[in-house]
């Protein structure tokens, strides 16, 4: 039934490798907005109204969008035969990882609506830890698919 996904294999495999590292880029770089955001803007003003834009376009323009195609770029992967044996584990470490970012990824959309309504409670640093999260799931993500641990 997916056979035509074989033949598309390495293409597929390619775009869903530039989708992650566009997401990555995106979900890396939010935050740090955020940090910089609370600690030296404040929420009123022409450089506010500047932040809030930016932020806006890095998840409207770039993130979604790479999230969108990771997800479908990786669920064709998913559905290439044999390329995924779900009786090992690491199909199901990435998954639980890929879920994790994707939740991230909308508390990042939900951070960005409270500094949009001027309503941001959280400060600099906060963010600068919730920064890590992303890392912590990359590295399972990596090693679970080239270790198949």
């Amino acid at each position: 039934m997916f056979e035509f996904l074989s033949l598309a294999y390495l293409w597929i495999k390619a775009l869903h490798i530039v989708s992650v590292i566009t997401w990555m880029a995106g979900i890396f770089y939010l935050p740090r907005l955020f940090v910089y955001h609370s600690e030296q803007v404040g929420q009123d003003g022409k450089t506010h109204e500047m932040f809030c834009e930016m932020e806006r376009k890095l998840l409207r323009v770039i993130m979604n969008p790479a999230m969108i195609a990771t997800w479908v770029f990786g669920l064709c992967l998913v559905f290439t035969p044999g390329i995924v044996d779900w009786s090992d584990f690491w199909p199901w470490s990435k998954a639980s990882a890929v879920i994790g970012m994707t939740v991230f990824h909308h508390w990042l959309a939900a951070r960005r609506k409270d500094f949009a309504a001027g309503d941001n409670r959280l400060e600099g640093r906060r963010f600068r830890i919730m920064n890590e999260v992303p890392t912590v799931f990359l590295i399972v993500i990596v090693f679970s698919v080239v270790l198949r641990f």
